[in-house]
């Protein structure tokens, strides 16, 4: 696919849901075409950023010293994007699964991001992440406290038997506490590591929204600001209408040396798209994917969803599609709404 020309052909249809284009959008003008330039570029050149692949590949094998230092190098080389490593170090420092996991660094990593990147995206789920660890170090040191006072109990009714019966209510009671404290820090401890790692199973498009959303188990994960075709009103039906596909679908596959960053491929056409086109007596088309940026042009950023740009696929920014990626297995369900 040939994702040419999309502004002139895009104007209107975004004047129309912006009352006219925004001085944001004029920058767009300028930038976008240079940059996005052929649909058919998604399989070519792709300029991977194998720090942060690296470091997440050694998260995802259990190496979580390894992850720690890919993002400390990461944070060195590239202090202005170091809010994102500061993030991904404090999930790891209170990963559970991490035998040499350290509350107090977790912490550390998260004010830091808070104190050097006052505009970070990631500020809002670091504040929320030292709430969640601050409760689990409080309820540690309550657990803990509760233990010793059992045990000292116990101890003592062994040389007190005229009040076993009154200890006895005591350790009872604690014991209940204790009970109803460890499920509390369990549950915040699946927070911890269900923030953002964890796979969606749907992938909602909504067109008109211009809202891509990720759920898993029916429960929202995150939703994306999106670019769409360039004639984004109604289904797709042949190839060359610059029109995004509506109805169920699935991923199919994955291209990381896409040309646009990274892009996963939905399984257009279904077999409705298919006897739509066959009745139309036109070719369905098909290469329909969720994609980022072009190459080199990454700090275009969230200005490209003043335009729908492309020639039928969804588009966000690298850093959106890299975060979808992981999040989202092959096979996936994707529903396009209207």
């Amino acid at each position: 696919m040939r994702e040419r020309n999309w502004f002139l052909k895009t104007t209107g249809t975004r004047q129309r849901r912006f009352g006219g284009l925004t001085p944001l959008a004029r920058v767009c003008s300028i930038v976008v075409p240079i940059l996005l330039w052929g649909c058919s570029g998604l399989h070519n050149g792709f300029q991977s950023k194998d720090a942060y692949r690296e470091a997440n590949d050694h998260f995802n094998r259990g190496e979580y010293s390894a992850s720690l230092n890919s993002y400390q190098q990461i944070i060195e080389k590239e202090p202005k994007a170091g809010d994102r490593a500061l993030f991904e170090m404090g999930i790891i420092h209170a990963h559970p699964g991490n035998r040499q996991k350290d509350y107090q660094k977790a912490q550390d990593s998260f004010q830091t991001l808070i104190r050097d990147y006052p505009e970070s995206a990631y500020r809002k789920d670091s504040q929320l992440m030292l709430f969640n660890i601050s409760t689990v170090m409080a309820k540690d040191s309550t657990i803990a406290t509760q233990q010793a006072q059992i045990e000292a109990l116990r101890q003592e009714l062994h040389g007190r038997s005229n009040e076993r019966a009154t200890l006895q209510k005591k350790i009872t009671a604690l014991e209940q506490e204790l009970k109803r404290n460890e499920e509390t820090i369990n549950s915040l401890k699946a927070e911890l590591v269900a923030n953002p790692k964890g796979p969606a199973d749907r992938i909602l498009i909504e067109k008109n929204a211009r809202r891509l959303t990720l759920f898993s188990k029916g429960k929202q994960l995150k939703s994306y600001p999106i670019a769409l075709g360039g004639n984004p009103d109604g289904p797709k039906e042949r190839q060359g209408d610059n029109k995004t596909p509506e109805g169920i679908y699935r991923i199919e596959s994955r291209n990381r040396n896409s040309s646009y960053h990274l892009a996963l491929r939905i399984s257009y056409p279904n077999e409705q798209d298919k006897k739509r086109a066959k009745q139309l007596g036109v070719s369905p088309g098909n290469d329909i994917m969720i994609h980022g940026i072009k190459n080199g042009f990454s700090w275009v950023g969230g200005l490209h969803t003043e335009v729908d740009w492309t020639k039928g696929c969804i588009a966000v920014t690298d850093e959106e599609i890299e975060e979808i990626e992981k999040l989202v297995p092959n096979g996936t369900t994707v529903e396009i709404r209207p």
